[in-house]
Parts: C-alpha cells; structure tokens; sequence
C-alpha cells in the first residue's frame, strides 16, 4: 500500500462518537476510558482496524493517546504534533496535552475522584503503562478496570476488516543468517537469564527471528502474530492461516509449532499452570498476557525483549544489502532533486504533485535495478513553507499546499527495497532563500556534521550524542522538539529500537546498528528545516596519538545537500572538507546510474563548496 493522500474519513462528526462512547461508558458503569494509540502487537504504525484514537479524536499522528472522561476529555501528543493535533482535533471536544510534560496517568490521577471506574482494553496497554494508570488510579482512591471487549469497537460500525497480508519468507541471502541459527542464538540467551520461554509480541522481532516478511501494516512490511519462544523446545508461531501458503507453511513447519492467535492465551496459561519462568518485556507486552500468565501461576521475570538487541547489530550481508538500496534510493532522489530544480518555482507544483513524482523516480529506480520498490517506508512528510514546520506533517487533499518562490520545501520520505530500508530529508530552497533561512539551514547542517564526524568511546549514550547535534543551534537560542536519531530496520520497520539520539536515549550504539542523524530548525508559520541522513556505527578503531579505541558512524545516504542553502562562512573549515568529500562520495557512486540532465544537476550539485 503506497501513500494515501485523502484526508481522514469524518463521515460522522466527531461530537456524536465521543456522546455514544459516553453513553456506552454510562451503561457500563464506568467513568472514564482510555485510548492508547495502539494495536494488539503494540506496534507503532498500526493498521486501519486498529486507528481506535484516529476515529475517535481525529489525530493522525503515529504516537499519542486520548482519555474520555464524563465531562471531560484530552488527547496527549508529544512535540512533533503540537502543530498538528490544533489542526486535526477539536478542542471543544479534547484538550490538547502534552505526553511527555504531563503523561496521561498524571493527568488522570488529577481528575479522579475516589470511587471511580475507569476502564481500559488490556491487549491495548502494555504491563508497564497499566502499572503506571493502575498507581494513579490507586493514589486517587478510584479503580482501574480491565475490560474484555473494547467499547469504541462496539460504537465504530464501520470499522475495517483486520488485515490478511501473505507471508513471504526473506532469503538467507538477504538475512545474513538463517532462522534456524536465530532461533538456537535466542535459545542460549533464555538459557542464560534462566528462563523457560520468552513472549514476543512485537511483530518485527518475530519477523527478523523467523526470516519472515509480510504487510499487515501500512509501509511496514511485517506479519501481525505472536510467538513464544521456549529455551528447550521448539518455537511457536501464532498466526491466522488465511497468511500462509502451503509452501510457506511447510518451511515454517520445519523449525517452529504453527498455530492459531486464538491458542496464545490457552498456551500461555498452560506455561503458567507449569510453573514455567517466562520472560516478559513490560514495555511491550500487552498488560493482558502478563496477567494471563500470573493467573495461571506461572513466574514472570521481566526483561527486555531478547531479539531486540541482537536485531539492531546487522550483520555484514545486511549492511551490504542496504548501502545497494541506499545507492538506488540515492539515484532515485537525486532525479527528483534535478526535477525539482527545473520545476518547483512554476507555480503550479503542490505538495502532493512532488510527493508522487518521488515515489515515481523511486519505482523507476527499483526496476531499472530489479529491485523494485515494495512500499514506501512510512507516509511521505511533503511541506511546503509554513507546512515544513509541522514536524510530521501529513499532506491531504484538504491541505494540500503548492510551491512557491522565496520558501523553503521540506521532504522526509523513504523506502522498502527486498535488500534494505531507507529514510532520507532533504530541504531544498524553491527560488532565493533569505538570510535567516541560510543562517538556521547551516546551524543545523553543523549539527549534522558534528555527529556524522564523531568518535566516541564504547558506553557512549545517545542522550551524549545528541548534544552534538545541537550545539550550533544552541549559541544562537535555537532548539528542536524531536530526537536526532532513530534506529532502522532492513526491510523492516523504519522506526527501530533500542537505541535513540534524543535528549532521553539512555542506551549506548553499538557496531552495526543503523540509525538516522536528523536535526532540524521550525519556524512556525514560516518554514521547517532537517537535514537526514543513515548513518551506521562503525567498530572501534585506533586515533593516532590517542590511548583508547572509539567507535564511529559510516554514513551510508547518498544524495546532494542543497548548496543554496548553505552559508559557507558559518562553516569551519573541517566542516567544509567532510561536506566536500560528501558531495564528491555521492558523485562518484551515483554519476554511473544517471545520464543527461539528471547527470548534469548531479555534477553541479556537488561541486565544492565556493566553487
């Protein structure tokens, strides 16, 4: 499923849906609800089925939540959508929060009064933000209450049909590793956290554990299901068979137990009944499957989910996977960049017009290759002007804004390619760009620079890195609400943990993982600026003249930073080289996939700076 640019179905006024959940609460008894923006595999991006908070409230946006209370409701987003919920939400109806400065347990413990009733879906919520809701409502002297059917799902009478995607299987050629050796590594972790079985509930764990691809979920290329993996034993893959081939099934069937997602609860009680030690992430198992399982007596020792880290390390194969997808995918933008170029100041290019031009270079570029794009890696953000300073901004129909001269155009955009994902921005200035725009465009690319060019010691955090990042916006009393980095999957999800680069990652990078460097400057109503590259992080190596080994980053985006924008006497002069020898990298590797034009915008785009 390529980007959908129709605005939200409102087909009933969001008015009417929060007076019949009300009225629903009321018969239940009940005096509150709440909406995680969430699915039942606790993922980020989340199919149409799942879009509980969206239908409710309105807010797109891929993080957030909503409480519904009897005379009162909130919806809770943190500093990317602060923009956005104003535009999408009615505040009559839901009063924009803030997730992070005032989560919603803190608000709910404020509002309580004692005797109250609130209710929650368990499959929704993971063990950790039910503790968290279970402690405010305690403190408040009210009750929290686990529900067994949802009640916006009994109001939504349109609701989409859960998604039935095929599972594919992703060769060992491309893996890097095959499912069996996974599953035995996996195997040894349990056994030395001394553990019987681990749940997994994220679906791209059990995608990477497994070898297993699919698109349940929008741009997302995973299977929903779960899986328990048991130390001593095989593994069980829980899936709706309506998912599998005959063929898929039968190499599955050779290292793992295939059944239904309706027996998960039954198996995880009989662990329980065992008295088997299982281990539980409580940051990503639903709340439902922990009390499954104590119910049933069973010792849950809580941990992180054990694939995640071993998932982030890529191995060489997968590294070398996805610098190909980056050199496609760097082609491909770099034709778009050159379009754009001759054509964004026509006058008559919009947001969406320039979005789809991109994907269509994207697709030209996977034939031309035989890779073909599979998806698009998440909904491209395309914000012209005073759109580019709404962080995640997602253009529609309604929205849709054109191009014009004397602004500044932001593109956040990425791909699914078989042998690697990709996530790139790029700012371009449509026309001549100010001052300021040059000033705050050149803040952030030292940013940029300063945590491409890093070396640092292993145990290193994020949260340390990220100063890096923002240091030349800093002398200047300027900031951005987002984090630096994520991580990045392989054919995977684009968003991937553990580790982050923000002013909260508290965990340190290691060889191998991929992550983006994206800072940024938003000026709201004006212009919104980042520059985003992926960058992977290199094994520790000697300095001259040093004592200690320090790891680095590799950055593997490929595609011209726009000259235009740069104020070169902002630059020191070792900014200056690793920006020329960026420009020069993207040149060499990318001049043999173009011709014509397109080589010529190429050549000239990456000359060097002063040239």
């Amino acid at each position: 499923m390529f980007q959908n640019f129709d605005a939200p179905s409102r087909a009933h006024p969001i008015k009417d849906r929060l007076v019949a959940l009300r009225a629903h609460l009321d018969r239940a008894g009940l005096q509150g609800f709440i909406v995680p923006h969430a699915d039942e595999y606790q993922g980020e991006y989340i199919p149409a089925a799942a879009e509980r908070l969206a239908w409710l409230t309105g807010f797109t946006g891929s993080a957030g939540a909503a409480i519904v209370l009897a005379e009162e409701a909130a919806v809770f987003v943190d500093g990317r959508y602060t923009l956005q919920v104003r535009d999408q939400v009615d505040v009559d109806d839901f009063t924009p929060e803030d997730l992070i400065g005032n989560p919603p347990h803190q608000w709910l413990k404020d509002k309580l009064s004692t005797g109250q009733r609130i209710g929650y879906d368990p499959r929704l919520l993971t063990l950790a933000e039910a503790r968290r809701f279970e402690a405010a409502c305690r403190a408040a002297g009210a009750e929290l209450v686990a529900l067994e059917e949802n009640p916006i799902d009994a109001i939504w009478t349109d609701r989409p049909l859960p998604p039935l995607s095929q599972v594919m299987q992703q060769p060992d050629e491309l893996a890097g590793e095959s499912a069996d050796d996974k599953i035995r590594r996996m195997q040894a972790v349990l056994a030395d956290k001394g553990v019987d079985a681990a749940i997994l509930a994220q679906s791209d764990s059990i995608a990477w554990l497994f070898n297993i691809r699919g698109a349940d979920v929008p741009h997302n290329p995973v299977v929903l299901s779960y899986a328990l993996l048991k130390r001593d034993e095989r593994p069980t893959l829980y899936v709706d068979g309506r998912k599998l081939s005959n063929a898929i099934r039968d190499q599955l069937a050779e290292r793992a137990d295939i059944k239904e997602e309706r027996a998960f609860l039954t198996d995880l009680a009989a662990l329980g009944d065992e008295g088997r030690r299982v281990l539980v992430d409580p940051q990503t198992t639903p709340a439902l499957f922990a009390r499954t399982l104590t119910d049933a007596r069973g010792v849950l020792v809580e941990g992180a989910d054990p694939v995640v880290l071993p998932k982030a390390r890529k191995n060489a194969i997968e590294l070398d996977g996805t610098r190909r997808a980056h050199k496609r995918d760097g082609a491909a933008m770099t034709r778009f960049l050159a379009w754009l170029d001759a054509n964004g100041a026509n006058g008559t290019e919009t947001e969406i017009s320039v979005a789809r031009k991109l994907e269509a270079f994207r697709a030209e570029a996977g034939e031309a290759d035989g890779s073909p794009l599979l998806e698009i890696s998440f909904d491209t953000i395309s914000g012209a002007g005073p759109d580019g300073a709404i962080v995640h901004y997602r253009v529609n129909e309604a929205t849709d804004r054109k191009l014009e001269a004397g602004t500044l155009y932001l593109v956040d955009s990425g791909a699914q390619y078989r042998d690697g994902t990709t996530d790139i921005t790029r700012t371009i200035a449509i026309g001549t760009p100010s001052a300021e725009m040059r000033d705050r465009f050149t803040r952030v690319l030292k940013g940029h620079i300063a945590l491409a060019t890093a070396r640092f010691p292993r145990g290193t955090t994020g949260a340390q890195l990220d100063t890096l990042a923002r240091h030349a916006l800093w002398q200047a009393g300027l900031d951005f609400d987002h984090g630096t980095g994520h991580g990045v999957g392989v054919f995977l999800s684009v968003h991937e943990g553990p580790v982050r680069i923000s002013k909260a990652g508290n965990l340190p990078p290691e060889p191998g993982m991929i992550l983006s460097n994206e800072p940024g400057y938003y000026k709201t109503g004006a212009y919104g600026i980042r520059i985003e590259n992926l960058i992977v992080v290199t094994p520790p190596a000697a300095i001259a003249g040093g004592d200690r080994e320090m790891l680095g980053f590799e950055t593997i985006t490929l595609a011209p930073i726009d000259r235009k924008l740069i104020d070169v006497a902002l630059l020191s002069p070792a900014e200056k080289t690793w920006m020329d020898a960026y420009h020069a990298r993207v040149r060499d590797a990318l001049a043999p996939s173009l011709e014509g034009a397109d080589l010529a915008f190429l050549i000239a785009a990456t000359q060097p700076l002063g040239a």
